[in-house]
């Protein structure tokens, strides 16, 4: 790896929001912030300061750009939003909690928490597709900084693919690790691929931050969370 020339990533998740706290999967349905999740977004501006950023990427639902919002006008600069960064589209499972999708689509439900890489609820993505267009994203991004730094601003699924995709760990694997609203997670790009460097640093948020599951819901594995 030629250390010089690769690309480090700043992969940030949206701040809370009050569907987070509900545990109802949001996808791609465009939900604010709560104000804890604005506070959030300020501790993360002011946490990343300093990084020398040279480009800021946001996905174009609102919380994920509200987010991106409050980081760039700290650094100066101006967001590029890219919808290759959104959440997983989950169609018919949107806008329910998980409680209420097992009790709709029990089948459905099962192969979701299985984690069935072709499943995919009525009018969404499979996870196969999803993880697809995420790591393909942002290795487009990354690619066009070779010995920048930059940051993704996104969902929680995002970055359990881009986790999955650093560390080298199937799609079919039970997660284990956080993804914590605002968390700032470091990777390291090169043409050979992710590298991981660090990962769900919230040291910035005094109080901590909520979980979600958007891609799976909660079972006894469940660390992270997505959303």
């Amino acid at each position: 790896m030629v250390l010089d020339r690769a690309t480090r990533i700043l992969a940030i998740r949206h701040g809370e929001t009050a569907w987070n706290v509900d545990t109802r999967i949001q996808g791609q349905l465009d939900v604010p912030l709560n104000d804890t999740g604005r506070w959030q977004a300020q501790r993360l501006a002011h946490a990343l300061a300093d990084e020398g950023l040279h480009a800021i990427y946001a996905s174009d639902l609102q919380r994920a750009h509200e987010t991106a919002q409050v980081l760039a006008r700290r650094v100066g600069h101006r967001i590029v939003v890219d919808s290759g960064l959104r959440e997983r589209g989950f169609g018919a499972f949107e806008g329910f909690t998980w409680k209420e999708i097992e009790e709709r689509w029990p089948d459905e439900s099962l192969r979701w928490r299985q984690r069935d890489v072709e499943f995919a609820p009525a009018g969404g993505e499979s996870l196969r597709q999803f993880y697809a267009r995420s790591v393909d994203t942002a290795t487009r991004l990354a690619a066009a900084h070779p010995g920048e730094t930059i940051a993704l601003v996104a969902h929680g699924g995002v970055m359990d693919c881009l986790y999955r995709a650093a560390a080298r760990i199937s799609l079919h694997a039970p997660r284990s690790w956080q993804l914590g609203n605002a968390s700032i997670n470091r990777l390291l790009y090169t043409a050979q691929g992710f590298t991981l460097v660090g990962w769900s640093d919230t040291l910035h948020l005094d109080d901590g931050s909520r979980d979600e599951s958007n891609d799976r819901p909660a079972s006894p594995d469940r660390v992270g969370s997505a959303a």
